[in-house]
């Protein structure tokens, strides 16, 4: 993921909100991007699931300057990609499915 540059920020978040990893821009807390981001990944499942919707894939999230995309590393772990507004999505979607299956391997569980 690091050789892509649409992708501006990444962080690798417990799903209870504490933030393993991360390359932040300058200001941007890890401590509320790893609450963020646990919250929003625990409401997409649950959303997914009540709605009958199966499991969930990913989180996307559109703003007017870009995306922050969410999905499961394993089972305990939360990849945030945070993506430029003309980001090719399709790849960035790629590569953070590689890096979450890696990760998930890493740290010893089962990739979603």
């Amino acid at each position: 993921m690091q050789e892509d540059p649409d992708i501006q920020a990444a962080a690798l978040v417990s799903l209870d909100g504490f933030t393993m990893a991360s390359a932040l821009p300058a200001g941007m807390q890890p401590d509320r991007v790893g609450a963020m981001s646990a919250a929003i990944l625990g409401l997409g499942e649950r959303a997914a699931a009540e709605l009958g919707r199966g499991h969930l894939s990913q989180v996307f999230i559109e703003g007017d300057t870009g995306y922050v995309l969410l999905m499961a590393a394993g089972d305990r772990a939360v990849l945030t990609v945070m993506a430029d507004v003309n980001a090719k999505l399709g790849l960035v979607i790629y590569d953070m499915r590689a890096a979450a299956g890696t990760i998930a391997e890493i740290l010893g569980q089962t990739a979603r």
